[in-house]
């Protein structure tokens, strides 16, 4: 009787021990998702960030051009479009 005992012990141990490794996987997993997760979004955010510079020093580089190419002589758009 007391094999028995000492093998239920034994099983049920091990069914502890495979319990908590499943825990401290899963506990791992998340972490390792998390931590993935958050490198992406601050590589999102940066490139973000990048695009909008460009964008900007694109803007101000074409309006410098518009205002070097100018020379006054005609009027703007609005006031220069064919009346019907």
């Amino acid at each position: 009787m007391a094999w028995r005992q000492l093998l239920m012990a034994s099983c049920l141990s091990a069914a502890v021990l495979l319990t908590m490794e499943n825990r401290q996987k899963l506990r791992a997993d998340e972490l390792q998702r998390e931590y993935h997760e958050e490198q992406r979004n601050e590589f999102e955010n940066f490139v973000e960030e990048q695009n909008d510079e460009q964008e900007e020093r694109s803007r101000e580089a074409i309006e410098q051009w518009r205002q070097w190419h100018y020379d006054g002589l005609y009027p703007s758009y609005l006031q220069n479009r064919h009346r019907i």
